[in-house]
């Protein structure tokens, strides 16, 4: 994690993304496609060792098997495989070490290029085409200089190079006898599929949204509607569930905005994102997130949210 991550706070927007890409042989031609994740999730760049190449037994075409680096072995993905492209192959190619999830993962690229600091308001959902995309890997598109740079959803590949490819595993089987109300703010579409169905199987009925900006609208448009009939929001919805890392509004700004509002405060707020680990729930905290539950943990998001509904004290969080 770059030193100046450290400084961003929790609530503003901003992030900052390094920025790498893959260079794509198409005929004679060579086309560069640029690319971008969380600094949060990145660890260290290292160089590729010589003749890295993947196996004809590999569970996954682009699986480059492991390589050592200190005290750890590093299982490596050729990104540009993944994306079905083939990639122009250089020397010196770097790989980039990720952290997320609780798993340690090398990722093969054709080159990175530095650190920005971007607003989340500045980070378009993608359109339809990238959207519609087999592998659903673009999270969203900002445009920096002179080209475009694609959000890119490192879970996504992760769960695509997964041997089990059993999501049912994630479901949970936690009912909740009272039916209760949840809006949840994700921008994978996988990730809101599965959270939509686990909710509606533990007795919720589910409002899903795409990013913070439209999470708060709805929120917007239900403490309007509170005002007006002399309501709280409470009879409206019952929890907000939401990830971090959205285009437009990002998780710890729609938990914000949420708490400081004078209406919307009451409502119990769970931030569920792959980057939440001990080293950074301070961020949460200082949001006043109710729960924070990392992603991997989806079996227990729903227990954690029907409990945290059970014991929510309004008076307190008023």
């Amino acid at each position: 994690m770059s030193q100046t991550d450290i400084l961003l706070e929790a609530g503003t927007n901003e992030l900052e993304i390094i920025e790498f890409f893959t260079k794509e042989k198409i005929g004679e031609e060579i086309e560069t496609h640029y690319f971008g994740v969380n600094v949060a999730k990145v660890l260290e760049v290292v160089e590729a060792p010589d003749g890295l190449e993947g196996s004809e037994a590999a569970a996954h075409p682009s699986f480059l098997g492991t390589i050592p680096l200190r005290d750890l072995i590093l299982p490596v993905v050729d990104l540009s495989i993944w994306l079905g492209v083939e990639r122009a192959q250089e020397a010196n190619e770097p790989i980039i070490v990720t952290e997320f999830n609780a798993m340690i993962t090398g990722f093969l690229v054709s080159g990175v290029t530095q650190i920005h600091r971007i607003n989340w308001k500045d980070v378009e959902s993608p359109n339809k085409y990238f959207s519609s995309m087999h592998t659903n890997c673009i999270t969203g598109t900002v445009k920096i200089s002179e080209h475009f740079v694609l959000m890119l959803d490192l879970e996504q590949v992760l769960a695509d190079l997964d041997e089990s490819g059993n999501t049912q595993t994630t479901l949970s089987s936690v009912v909740s006898e009272e039916r209760y109300r949840v809006l949840i703010a994700d921008d994978s579409t996988s990730v809101r599929d599965l959270l939509q169905r686990n909710f509606s199987n533990a007795n919720f009925e589910v409002g899903v949204v795409g990013d913070g900006a439209e999470a708060w609208s709805r929120l917007l448009t239900i403490k309007e509607k509170a005002l007006e009939e002399g309501k709280s929001p409470l009879d409206y919805i019952d929890a907000v569930v939401s990830d971090v890392e959205m285009p437009q509004m990002d998780g710890y700004t729609l938990t914000r905005r949420i708490k400081e509002d004078p209406i919307l405060k009451v409502l119990p707020v769970t931030l569920f994102s792959s980057l939440i680990s001990k080293s950074v729930l301070h961020k949460g905290k200082a949001v006043m997130a109710d729960a924070q539950v990392t992603k991997p943990e989806f079996n227990g998001l729903t227990e954690k949210v029907i409990e945290l509904i059970r014991t929510w004290n309004p008076e307190a969080a008023s």
